[in-house]
């Protein structure tokens, strides 16, 4: 970048901004004007003087991205997107945080056009920013390996965060790992106006922030608006200069500390945490347009002429960077044309054929974990499918998400003898970061030239869940792993044996929560995740080994192909008239087996419908959904897990699972003191019997 110019239409724009903002919330009645007041001009350089993107095309390829991780102050980014001339009309800002509207209360992917990511529990975004500036970097080394200097692929992440985001947890987590991974397309500009909701930050958040992220190996900048405190000056100079100096720095990421006034230049209010999160009331919204010289009687000031310069301005600057990028892109797509037909095929959501890569199992082999036949699928899939890549928060080795023989997502100079790195592999290390994890990987989904996976207990889904329901929420296709699913961890104890994350999960609308019964159901649901780009999914697995089941034409077991629909019917009553239907996920399935037989020796046909997606099941038709689980027969569902739920599935059945934490000591012995067992699926089947009068 050169030197900044500011021009006279520059200088209006940021003050129509700040009344916009206050309009906007002043109409809703409710919302968070002062962040949006203050930073105006700071996001005003950032889209009219800084940002690569093309205001008619958002899902260009070779856009910077910009997040708002302080999400709470989402008008001031839909101001740009109106002035910038994005998608946004003024219309739409009058109808700030109003039902069905383009401006919701906070960014919301798919919302509104030109937001990258869902915003708004605070931190998230910085994480979703490592996340982007991951995918950016691997998507270079995926389809522009022979790059040398800039390739198309290329791209800056800004990130406009506040003290209430840096207070997270996540941030933390994932501010770390940027720094290990040296991500020097990463940019953050911290807010930082000392004010939260309660009040001064200072009552609770008194750290150094620049000896912290200098510890995390990032490069770290000050800019200060107010002068220690003295006076105010927005030095949009020295912000300039310090955005070209973070993207000169490639090999860190970049932290450009700002300190702002919140609300400045409200003539009242401005610096009190009031004008944090609630309207400014009509006197400080009239006296804020009298400071700026606009009329105060007028609300939402149309000035269509600064509008139209405004945006003409910004396709003045970004059609030359475009230009040059379609051109660069045309000569690529020349000289590398099988990456580009990979890039047109991720892009279009397709997949190869797998079938002649994918492993199958047989019950010869014995038993195997579900854990360990995921893993023996994603090291299948690596060649077939480069635009795979993952790993888990420091359990590789026990979530098998360890793509095998393949170089790890690391700077060469992070490699160690049991993980060699090239720069830019596919084993990417979160370490024990489950919070950032979960946001990074929504990040690369919605990048959409990757797709990538992450893996950590199931118990420890919980330190997950906000980036997990904000997956669903988005209907980003992130792809989550959980293993070690049950009280059949055993020796690990109670702070590991996850009782209710099942059921937990389950509530969240719009994910799919997977457990598949043996290894070749694994192989199924992969297949279907990996086709099916709808919304996050949780693949649930165990850790003890478990049979594989005989699917030979005389043994009677349906195709494993059908786990694809969520429930089927694994093996069906001798009479073909059931019953008795008992139906279970996961490992749980086997006991279903072995009670059938008893069952059917005691002379009563039984069905057992093995159900490794409640969620695909819901999608099927009605007939199907009755016919697999008839209403006048005995129900019973098994789990191994909180028996919550699953009256919706079978009302009136019976339900085997565990309701109270397990214990500490071997798999066998708990499963057994905790009724997991053929017996007691057994028993229940008679008790249902018994009250049917059979």
């Amino acid at each position: 970048m050169s030197t900044l110019e500011w021009t006279a239409d520059d200088a209006r724009a940021v003050e129509l901004a700040r009344v916009l903002a206050a309009d906007a919330v002043e109409r809703a009645g409710n919302g968070h004007p002062g962040t949006a007041i203050s930073l105006a001009s700071v996001l005003h350089l950032l889209y009219h003087k800084v940002l690569r993107f093309d205001p008619d095309d958002p899902g260009w390829i070779g856009r910077d991205r910009f997040i708002l991780s302080a999400g709470h102050s989402s008008i001031a980014q839909y101001i740009q997107l109106y002035l910038s001339g994005s998608g946004l009309e003024l219309t739409d800002l009058q109808q700030f945080r109003q039902f069905g509207s383009r401006t919701p209360g906070h960014p919301e992917f798919g919302q509104t056009p030109g937001v990258e990511c869902t915003t708004g529990p605070l931190g998230m975004g910085v994480a979703n920013g490592v996340g982007f500036a991951m995918a950016a970097r691997r998507a270079r080394s995926l389809y522009d390996p022979a790059a040398v200097e800039r390739s198309i692929f290329d791209r800056r992440i800004y990130v406009v965060a506040g003290d209430g985001c840096l207070q997270e947890g996540m941030v933390a987590e994932a501010c770390s790992l940027a720094g290990t991974q040296e991500l020097g397309n990463l940019i953050v500009l911290y807010d930082d106006n000392r004010i939260t909701i309660e009040g001064d930050a200072r009552i609770a958040f008194t750290e150094n922030v620049d000896q912290r992220f200098e510890a995390y190996g990032w490069q770290v900048q000050q800019v200060d608006f107010t002068n220690g405190g003295t006076t105010y000056e927005e030095k949009l100079d020295d912000l300039f200069a310090a955005l070209t100096a973070a993207q000169a720095d490639t090999s860190r990421p970049s932290l450009i500390h700002l300190s702002t006034v919140i609300g400045w230049p409200l003539p009242t209010k401005a610096g009190h945490h009031s004008v944090h999160g609630a309207k400014l009331g009509a006197d400080e919204v009239a006296g804020l347009k009298t400071v700026l010289g606009f009329d105060p009687a007028v609300d939402f000031p149309v000035e269509t002429d600064l509008v139209e310069r405004l945006r003409a301005t910004v396709r003045q600057r970004v059609a030359p960077l475009r230009a040059q990028w379609e051109t660069d892109f045309a000569a690529w797509q020349i000289a590398a044309p099988d990456r580009y037909a990979l890039l047109e095929r991720v892009q279009a959501q397709g997949l190869p054929d797998l079938t002649t890569v994918l492993p199958q199992f047989t019950a010869e082999a014995g038993e195997v974990a579900t854990r360990t036949a995921s893993g023996a699928v994603l090291t299948a899939l690596a060649e077939t499918l480069p635009e795979l890549w993952g790993g888990s928060a420091d359990l590789g080795s026990s979530n098998n998400t360890t793509m095998v023989g393949q170089p790890s997502f690391l700077p060469a100079n992070r490699a160690t003898a049991d993980w060699p790195a090239d720069g830019d592999g596919r084993v990417i290390h979160f370490g024990v970061r489950e919070q950032a994890m979960s946001a990074i990987l929504n990040a690369i989904a919605l990048d959409g030239l990757t797709r990538a996976f992450g893996g950590t207990f199931l118990v420890f889904s919980d330190y997950m869940r906000p980036a997990v329901r904000v997956a669903a929420l988005s209907r980003i296709p992130s792809i989550f792993v959980w293993t070690h699913d049950s009280v059949a961890v055993g020796e690990d104890g109670p702070t590991h044996q996850p009782i209710e994350q099942i059921a937990s999960l389950r509530l969240i609308p719009g994910l799919d929560v997977i457990r598949p019964a043996d290894a070749n159901e694994v192989v199924a649901c992969w297949t279907k995740v990996l086709s099916r780009q709808q919304g996050p999914v949780g693949m649930i697995l165990s850790r003890q080994n478990l049979p594989v089941f005989d699917r030979s034409p005389d043994s009677g077991l349906a195709a494993a192909d059908q786990a694809a629909r969520g429930a089927y019917t694994l093996l069906e009553a001798s009479t073909g008239q059931p019953v008795i239907v008992l139906i279970a996920t996961g490992s749980e399935v086997a006991l279903a087996l072995g009670a059938r037989t008893e069952l059917e020796t005691a002379g009563y046909p039984t069905r057992v419908v093995s159900a490794p997606c409640l969620e695909w099941l819901a999608e099927q038709e009605p007939d199907y959904r009755d016919q697999l689980l008839p209403k006048n027969v005995v129900r019973v569902s098994i789990e191994a897990g909180v028996t919550y739920g699953w009256a919706g599935i079978i009302p009136g059945g019976q339900h085997v699972g565990i309701n109270h934490f397990g214990a500490s000591g071997p798999t066998n012995r708990l499963l057994q003191e905790y009724g997991l067992t053929v017996q007691q699926v057994v028993q229940a089947a008679q008790v249902g019997l018994a009250e049917r009068g059979k």
